[in-house]
C-alpha cells in the first residue's frame, strides 16, 4: 500500500490553514498524516519489522539520554519555513519542549530524529525529510533505510551548516553506528530485521 497525497497548496494556503487541513484530516487508525512540503500526506501504519527496529533504537537511546529527555514514537515536529509537518518514527527531545499546547513542537527543540525508510515512501526519508530536519534545526538525524539499494545501511548526519547536513556516518546493518555528544553511544544494528 503506498502513500494517499492530498494536495492543498495550490490553491495558495499559508501554514496555518495547511495545519488547519493536517489536523481535521480523518484517516484510519494507525495511519500516519503528515505535511511533506505543503501537502498532507496519509501513509499506513508501518510494518512489523519497522517497528521492531525502532523498539531496538529506543531501547538503546534510553541508557544515553539524560531523565529529563524523551523519546517520542508520535510526536510531530514542525519546520514552517519548509511548510512541513513530519511524525519521525523516533525523536528525542527534552520534555520540556513538549510543556506548550499543541500537537507539535518546534524542529529546533528536536536532539535527534530517525526515521526509518518504508519501501513505499522511502525517497520522502533520503529527500525531503533529511533537507525538512535541516531546515528545521535538528542536530542529528539517523535515516534507517533498509531498501537502501543493495544492502540496508544506516547513515548519520549531523554538523548542520547553512541548513545542510554532513554525512557523519555511513555503516551496513550489522555494524555499530556512533552517536556523538550529547548521545555518546553506539547503536547496535545487527540484529536489525530487513524487509
Amino acid at each position: 500500500m503506498s502513500a494517499l497525497t492530498v494536495d492543498h497548496s495550490a490553491s495558495g494556503h499559508e501554514w496555518d490553514d495547511v495545519v488547519r487541513i493536517w489536523e481535521e484530516t480523518d484517516a484510519p487508525e494507525g495511519c500516519k498524516v503528515e505535511i511533506i512540503e505543503g501537502i498532507v500526506t496519509v501513509s499506513p501504519g508501518p510494518a512489523n519489522h519497522h517497528n521492531s527496529i525502532a523498539d531496538m533504537v529506543q531501547r538503546q537511546l534510553y541508557t544515553a539520554i539524560p531523565d529529563d529527555w524523551g523519546i517520542y514514537q508520535t510526536l510531530s515536529v514542525a519546520i514552517p519555513s519548509r511548510m512541513s509537518m513530519f511524525i519521525p518514527d523516533l525523536v528525542v527531545a527534552p520534555r520540556a519542549a513538549l510543556d506548550e499546547p499543541g500537537h507539535a513542537i518546534p524542529a529546533a527543540a528536536a536532539e535527534l530524529a530517525v526515521e526509518i525508510t518504508s519501501k513505499s515512501n522511502a525517497n520522502h526519508d533520503r529527500v525531503e525529510k533529511l533537507h525538512g530536519y535541516a531546515t528545521g534545526g535538528v542536530p542529528l538525524y539517523l535515516l534507517l533505510d533498509s531498501w537502501h539499494t543493495g544492502r540496508p545501511t544506516a547513515t548519520l548526519y549531523g554538523e548542520l551548516r547553512n541548513s545542510l547536513y554532513r554525512v557523519l556516518d555511513t555503516v551496513k546493518y550489522g555494524e555499530g553506528i556512533h552517536l556523538p555528544a550529547p548521545f555518546d553511544v553506539t547503536l547496535d544494528t545487527s540484529a536489525f530485521p530487513v524487509g
